[in-house]
């Protein structure tokens, strides 16, 4: 009997602290050794050696779309999109598949198309909005890994915004289920306002959508969320945080006891408000990008540790959507998720000297600690292989031939990206490699342990 099913030898391997040369061996998945000159008998060897072995990326927000639409993205597609940017599992969103998951029938239509679909390991958001609350013991039971609320219109009938009185009561049955919150945190009656007036005006062009949805609408959203957290005992995160203030609101609340966590998006460390018109629908997004002051403020947040996830809201949605003039009306939403460690790398390792541990951490090893990911995030002893081996030498222009979503549109296309993924492997089984991928229907759910 050999002593490892796979070993890989002499890559520069990532932890949350450091970069060291070491050999990894792997049995039934797992990662049973991590040391250099590796000793033993393997089944099959891989050579990493000038390569950079990461943990498998994990993106806790993406929007495949399916059951429903899979004609905006699909978990296959998507999946493969992951795969092939070195990442390793992922929580899908609630709304924009049909029916969305709010209740335990959606969420089995969910799992089911996971279960057929999906290359990659896959937890699963619950939503919250107005009249479900009895549905949120039966999807914690059934192991959604927590729930999405909107604190504004998100353009969906069928996934309502939730009121203030839906919100606090909801957040106190979470509290009691011991899951988690997330919430899109922007004020309503400010943006509706706002929307309005523009509107109204025949002001519907880009630089006018961005300024119908000011700083202040998200600022006040997230501190009426943490004053209700912090009143419920509600485990809360706050998605796509755009501004400095929002940022710094959450590290203020966690330093007093609140149990609170938020990410950005490549979209706001990468582009300015600047960029919006020219970009077109595909730079559109909720809360929108911010001004260079912002940006540059985010990236010194997520170098000093205070922001610890970067993740890529990924919501294609369908092309004839997002075809007019008026920005208001076009679908809204950033294609990414198979670029956002390379862009991280490209802009902030290459050129701002942010190391790799933090980039790790902020893609990976903070999102499963975070959510409660079991055996995820780290390149250590007793986890999932799941890894990234990288070629960080390589660095390039994104175009679009090379994307793998159903629809090669990005934002994304154009800029700088680094580290060319050779192969990406889920508990010791390689999905990616060469440009070809593992079978549909080989991830697992991961359910937050009770």
């Amino acid at each position: 009997m050999t002593d490892f099913d796979l070993v890989l030898r002499g890559g520069h391997v990532v932890t949350d602290r450091s970069v060291e040369i070491a050999d990894l061996g792997i049995r039934h998945g797992i990662i049973t050794a991590v040391t250099p000159g590796l000793s033993g008998s393997a089944a099959d060897e891989i050579d990493a050696t000038a390569l950079t072995v990461f943990p498998g990326g994990i993106d806790p927000h993406v929007h495949f779309d399916e059951p429903g639409r899979i004609e905006w993205e699909g978990l296959r597609a998507g999946t493969r999109a992951l795969a092939a940017g070195g990442y390793t599992s992922y929580v899908d969103m609630p709304l924009n598949c049909v029916p969305p998951t709010i209740d335990e029938r959606s969420l089995e239509l969910k799992l089911a198309a996971a279960q057929r679909e999906s290359l990659l390991d896959y937890a699963v958001w619950g939503g919250l909005v107005p009249g479900n609350r009895a549905e949120l013991a039966r999807l914690a039971k059934r192991g959604v890994a927590g729930f999405k609320a909107f604190l504004c219109d998100g353009g969906l009938a069928d996934f309502p915004g939730v009121d203030d009185f839906t919100l606090y009561d909801g957040m106190q049955r979470i509290a009691e289920l011991d899951s988690i919150l997330l919430v899109h945190a922007e004020n309503n009656a400010i943006v509706a306002g706002l929307a309005q007036r523009a509107i109204k005006a025949g002001a519907v062009g880009a630089r006018d959508f961005v300024a119908s949805r000011p700083p202040i609408a998200e600022v006040e959203a997230i501190a009426r969320a943490l004053l209700f957290a912090e009143e419920t005992g509600c485990r809360l995160h706050v998605v796509h945080v755009s501004t400095v203030r929002g940022v710094q609101l959450v590290a203020d609340a966690y330093a007093r006891g609140v149990d609170v966590s938020c990410e950005t998006c490549p979209h706001y460390l990468l582009f300015t408000d600047e960029d919006v018109e020219a970009a077109g629908v595909s730079l559109k997004s909720s809360p929108p990008v911010r001004s260079t002051r912002e940006r540059e403020g985010l990236w010194k947040l997520l170098d000093d540790g205070i922001l610890g996830i970067v993740a890529s809201d990924h919501s294609p949605g369908a092309p004839e959507l997002r075809i007019g003039d008026d920005f208001f009306a076009v679908w809204g939403g950033v294609s990414g998720c198979q670029s956002t460690r390379q862009l991280l790398l490209a802009e902030g390792y290459a050129r701002r000297g942010i190391d790799l541990p933090t980039i790790a951490c902020a893609t990976s090893t903070n999102v499963a600690e975070r959510f409660r990911l079991p055996r995820k995030g780290r390149v250590a002893v007793g986890y999932d292989a799941d890894l990234a081996v990288v070629d960080l030498g390589q660095e390039w222009t994104l175009a679009a031939a090379e994307l793998h979503y159903r629809h090669r549109v990005s934002a994304y296309v154009g800029q700088r990206v680094r580290g060319r993924v050779v192969r990406t492997l889920v508990r010791g089984r390689t999905v990616f490699a060469d440009g070809r991928f593992g079978e549909p229907g080989a991830g697992r759910l991961l359910v937050p342990p009770v």
